[in-house]
């Protein structure tokens, strides 16, 4: 296991200085070019889905006869958010929803499906309208790449078999029984996850255990004609190194194509992890102390991954992510509804450009959750919907989907969160899109000092800034609501000039700006 000690001295070359805070009032930004770039995976702007709380059942879907504006019983509202967003990937049912739901309660006539209770999230009772077929038509219609939570938790393997063969098969009885359900034609699916979180809500395995499990499910979840699965482990939470090493070791490279990784942004997992909208500098310091630690432990379990896998040809999916504070105030116990600041924005923008370092291994990865729950892209209430601070950081990020990577380094301050962890004053990532044009990504996570950055751009660059925006708010609790949705959402921005191959940044506090350059 990787000790503390050593987390904090990897996490600590984040930034090449280490002076104290507020001396250096100018950082600088090199780009070094690669002549053989990594590509950053649009995958890494995935999304989660859970039947959770008001999750699926209200923040997606509401149902062709509800009075909310719908498409088919999806809302229109999320819809157009979706495409907007640009989402490529979509994970669902879970979750630990995943190990305990059994797919044909939720195919053929909605009205004659059973009931269940959620037993993982608040005891809820559901009356699975929302199945195979919504979600399948959801990805359709939103233009998204599916990703598939097989229970092997509470189900069989003959279950399992028979889900993927109802989806993918062009014939045979599992394809007649879809096409007598309104579906003639085999559905695509890649992205096939065997169990979630296995080491807990999954079925509290050993990772000796699961390896076998996991090696007798994959086989018989076979490929159809014109469909290949990207088989997804399941994988370890936060520093289990011993789970992935046991993983790359009893599985590894030919069986599994991809294995994932749960890190959340949490305080602490015992008694209150704080409140999503109250909290003062210090708990904000140690939030992004926390969600940059993401970078010192992803570099560890790859190291164990390169050691039996060098070649890298199994990804590292980091299908939960994300902040998890107290529910808010007066929701539904279980539900995990929690509002979005400034503050959830800034992590989802400092762990995005983390992920963009280690592209060459981390091939996906998908916040928890798309609506209503932890880290949403949005919240509703009945027929109204509010996009939040989070949603805003991944529509600023899209430029940077499948685009080259390119390496920098940063010479800026960095102060330590309570816990000693280092924060650096300055974030930067970079990429270059097809076109040839360049996006900068910029946070500034200070709460009380502009930033002016300076950035030496590589011969050949372009220079000519065709798009640059900022989100940015004057207090870091700022928050979007039903009454005020739009209090957070980005801006144009002018404090960008570019001359003689020389681009300076001028950063507020507490800000986020992308440039593009063509």
């Amino acid at each position: 296991m990787l000790q503390l000690k050593e987390i904090l001295s990897v996490a600590a070359g984040l930034c090449l200085s280490a002076t104290a805070f507020a001396t250096t009032p100018v950082s600088k930004v090199v780009l070094q070019p690669s002549e053989k770039p990594d590509t950053v995976s649009r995958m890494i702007y995935g999304q989660f889905a859970e039947h959770l709380g008001a999750c699926v059942y209200e923040g997606i879907w509401v149902g062709e006869d509800s009075p909310i504006p719908n498409t088919r019983g999806y809302r229109n509202d999320a819809l157009e958010a979706l495409r907007e967003l640009k989402v490529p990937v979509l994970r669902w049912p879970g979750g630990c929803f995943a190990d305990d739901y059994h797919w044909r309660d939720g195919i053929g006539d909605p009205a004659k499906r059973p009931t269940l209770i959620n037993n993982n999230w608040g005891g809820t009772q559901e009356d699975n309208s929302f199945g195979t077929h919504e979600f399948f038509d959801l990805c359709e219609l939103a233009g998204i790449e599916p990703y598939l939570s097989v229970n092997i938790g509470s189900g069989t393997v003959q279950e399992a078999a028979q889900w993927i063969e109802y989806v993918t098969a062009p014939n045979g009885p599992m394809a007649a029984e879809r096409a007598a359900n309104g579906r003639k034609e085999p559905w695509k699916l890649k992205y096939t996850g065997i169990g979630n979180e296995s080491w807990g809500c999954g079925g509290s395995m050993r990772p000796e255990y699961y390896s076998d499990v996991y090696r007798r499910y994959s086989t018989y979840m076979r490929n159809q004609p014109g469909n290949q699965l990207y088989r997804i482990a399941s994988g370890a939470s936060d520093y289990d190194f011993h789970w992935t090493e046991t993983l790359m070791n009893r599985v590894g490279p030919g069986r599994m194509d991809g294995l994932s990784l749960h890190y959340y942004t949490c305080v602490s997992w015992t008694g209150s992890k704080g409140s999503a909208t109250d909290f003062d500098n210090d708990v904000y310091y140690s939030t992004l102390g926390k969600a940059l630690e993401i970078e010192p432990v992803l570099r560890r379990h790859i190291s164990l991954m390169d050691e039996k896998d060098p070649k890298k040809k199994v990804g590292l999916i980091v299908d939960e992510w994300g902040t998890w504070f107290d529910e808010e105030p007066g929701s539904v116990p279980g539900h995990l509804y929690q509002q979005n600041t400034m503050r959830d924005a800034m992590v989802a923008a400092l762990t995005l450009n983390v992920f963009h370092k280690y592209s060459d291994r981390v091939r996906m990865a998908n916040i928890a959750q798309l609506a209503n729950v932890l880290q949403a892209m949005w919240l509703t209430k009945g027929d109204k919907l509010v996009l939040t601070p989070t949603y805003y950081v991944f529509k600023m990020y899209r430029p940077h989907q499948d685009a080259e990577f390119i390496p920098l380094t940063v010479e800026c301050d960095t102060i330590k969160d309570s816990k000693n962890r280092p924060v650096p004053s300055l974030s930067v990532t970079a990429t270059r899109a097809a076109d040839g044009s360049v996006t900068l990504s910029l946070v500034n996570p200070v709460l009380d000092s502009a930033h002016k950055v300076d950035i030496a751009l590589p011969k050949g660059f372009p220079v000519k800034v065709a798009q640059a925006e900022v989100l940015v708010a004057s207090d870091i609790h700022a928050k979007n609501t039903f009454e005020a949705p739009a209090t957070v959402q980005p801006s144009d921005f002018r404090s960008v000039k570019v001359k003689n191959g020389q681009m300076s940044v001028q950063l507020p506090p507490m800000s986020i700006v992308s440039v593009t350059l063509r």
